[in-house]
């Protein structure tokens, strides 16, 4: 590990995050940046796939409400 890899994320550096994260489209590109990259802190590159694992769970749970209400929406259709 490098040493730039290990070093501290200081507070101006996770507002600089925060801002980037309210653009859209770049705060989607940002986080496989961090997330993947080899140039991010080891604690903001945890951090970037954490926020990817939370995202796959929000997809997922849509999808299945979506589903969920559709089937239903279908479902009482073939009934009447």
């Amino acid at each position: 590990m490098s040493a730039e890899k290990k070093s501290v994320v200081t507070i101006g550096d996770w507002i600089i995050t925060f801002i980037l994260m309210a653009i859209p489209v770049v705060n989607i590109i940002m986080i496989f940046v961090w997330a993947f990259g080899s140039g991010a802190p080891e604690s903001k590159a945890n951090w970037a796939k954490a926020v990817l694992i939370w995202f796959l769970i929000g997809i997922v749970l849509v999808v299945l409400f979506w589903s969920t209400i559709f089937a239903s929406i279908v479902g009482l259709g073939g009934m009447s």
